[in-house]
């Protein structure tokens, strides 16, 4: 291949001393001595070399370093095939973390010092994001682009001077051998909730642990519910309360499901119509509303209930909680048809795009760190298949962590904005990832920790949510506040909550996963007590009401 030869070609040149000098570049340090030396012969060789990449390129084939067939086949390569021939050259086998960066590299690059401060520099994953958004190359370009990572690559290698590069060691390979089922289908809902689930695919985590899988996308959280009692996908992207309300039988019969492991903390927004700007400041002005949540059985649900509480409303007599799938939520707030919605992004984002609506608050400032969507199995899929639901929260977990660092993100929200998974402009969903966004009411903000990616399950998320699950009455009319223990509680939330098994894992890839189950959550007007959920509940009905 052209890589091959490129790379084979620079790293010659790079093995030449002053044992033969008349060979060595001008300014190319000897292996040797590490001097630089520069005499007329070095001149005159450098005079002749081609100055465009493509040209070099022509000359390598007539000095038989490359073959015509392997031009031809270079013509025939794909963006897949290009980013891995690259990817295994240089950047280490099997790991999807740089595979991208890889291509951007091919794609976009000018010469060798945009290349590079696009590789190493701090606008790395700003410069992979635009050359996502770039058309397809002509031959001539493409073989440049080749010509010009290829060099970038094995150069990055074999620089003189200084200390030598060290290799970082490969990682082992992920034994696959015990694994019960390999072929596996997770459902999602297109939202940036869902993003180690959606990005598993495209950026290759499922792959390291022995899956060939396939992300499926749903219309409803109603038919993710349907289709795993159904049996009908492998694993599920839920809302973090939906384990426990199905486990329960809230809304279906019950059906044994555990939260493998949290997708996402934070990350949604109270977002208000663009009709009634200037109009709402608090939560008492949302009488009268009609307000959209993904699902009755969703953070969504219960932390608009705590707000609108806050303000002395009761959510189910002074406005009208309506469930909304979040792909039809943007057409109901234009439409008029909902006032209102506490949605998952980018849904709150797009409306400021499409100008349908504006962000009135972010759910971090009602709860930072609070949970919204999990990893999810079935009792049945885990007791068959125990060692693929290992492997396969294993990925998770990888996976929220490489989607945790900052630096990281841009590249996921070009890879997870295409038809198949978002279907959403990637300026949108970049705009949640980093964190800096227009809120449609005139402002510029960075808030960085907008969405984040920690999976760790908390028991005291799980306690949280049953407590408001009886506060609003949700788990039926024999669930009231005085009839539910702190013990019953504790126990739901150990059944479903696999809190143990996700710090396991996490120190298995090497975290450092908290060793405690249980914290106190501050959230903005009260703090939660996990040894206390019983008092915590009663003293927010004194206070605010059921």
């Amino acid at each position: 291949m052209v890589i091959s030869a490129v790379a084979k070609s620079l790293n010659d040149w790079g093995s030449l001393s002053c044992t033969s000098p008349s060979l060595m570049l001008p300014g190319q340090s000897c292996r040797t001595c590490g001097v630089v030396h520069f005499t007329s012969d070095h001149s005159q060789f450098m005079e002749s070399m081609p100055q465009d990449p493509v040209d070099m390129v022509d000359d390598l084939v007539k000095m038989g370093l490359y073959k015509t067939n392997q031009l031809r086949a270079a013509d025939t390569v794909n963006a897949y095939e290009l980013r891995k021939a690259l990817f295994l050259k240089r950047v280490g086998r099997n790991d999807p973390r740089r595979e991208k960066l890889i291509l951007a590299l091919c794609k976009q690059a000018g010469g060798l010092e945009n290349a590079f401060a696009a590789a190493f520099g701090p606008q790395a994953g700003l410069f992979f994001a635009d050359s996502i958004r770039n058309s397809g190359a002509t031959r001539r370009e493409f073989l440049k682009n080749i010509a010009v990572g290829a060099a970038l690559v094995t150069l990055a290698s074999c620089a003189g001077g200084g200390e030598p590069e060290v290799e970082e060691p490969e990682a082992a390979a992920v034994d696959t051998s015990n694994l019960e089922k390999t072929d596996i289908q997770v459902g999602f809902i297109p939202i940036t909730c869902a993003t180690p689930i959606i990005m598993s695919e495209p950026l290759g985590f499922y792959e390291k642990y022995g899956f060939n899988a396939s992300v499926v996308k749903m219309p409803s959280w109603g038919a993710v519910r349907d289709s795993a009692i159904a049996g009908e996908l492998d694993a599920y992207h839920m809302l973090a309360p939906m384990p426990i309300s199905m486990t329960l039988g809230m809304g279906a019969a019950p059906f044994g499901v555990r939260l493998a492991s949290i997708q996402n903390i934070n990350g949604q927004a109270i977002t208000v119509a663009q009709r009634h700007l200037g109009n709402v400041n608090g939560p008492e002005d949302f009488k009268g509303f009609v307000i959209g949540v993904p699902f009755p059985y969703s953070m969504h649900n219960l932390l608009l209930r705590y707000y609108l509480a806050s303000g002395g409303l009761d959510p189910d007599v002074d406005v009208q909680i309506r469930p909304v799938p979040p792909p039809d939520s943007i057409a109901q707030l234009i439409s008029g048809d909902i006032d209102a919605m506490l949605m998952p992004d980018p849904f709150n984002q797009r409306a400021v795009y499409e100008g349908a609506g504006y962000i009135h608050l972010l759910t971090k400032d009602l709860w930072d760190g609070h949970p919204c969507c999990a990893f999810t199995a079935s009792d049945d899929w885990i007791t068959a298949n125990p060692n693929s639901f290992r492997a396969l929260n294993k990925a998770i977990i990888e996976a929220a962590a490489y989607a945790q660092e900052p630096a990281n993100r841009p590249e996921i929200a070009a890879a997870i904005s295409e038809r198949a998974f978002l279907n959403q402009p990637v300026e949108v969903v970049e705009a949640v990832l980093t964190g800096n966004f227009d809120d449609g009411q005139g402002n510029t903000l960075s808030v960085p920790d907008r969405i984040g990616f920690d999976p760790y399950p908390w028991q005291s998320f799980a306690k949280w949510i049953s407590s408001q699950l009886v506060r609003w009455e949700l788990l039926g009319e024999d669930n009231t506040a005085g009839t539910i223990t702190d013990a019953e509680i504790d126990e739901l939330g150990s059944e479903v909550f696999l809190t143990d098994l996700a710090r396991e894992l996490s120190l298995e890839l090497g975290g450092q996963p908290p060793s405690e189950t249980d914290r106190t959550e501050t959230l903005a007007f009260d703090n939660f007590d996990p040894a206390a959920p019983a008092d915590y509940l009663k003293g927010q009905i004194d206070q605010f009401g059921k």
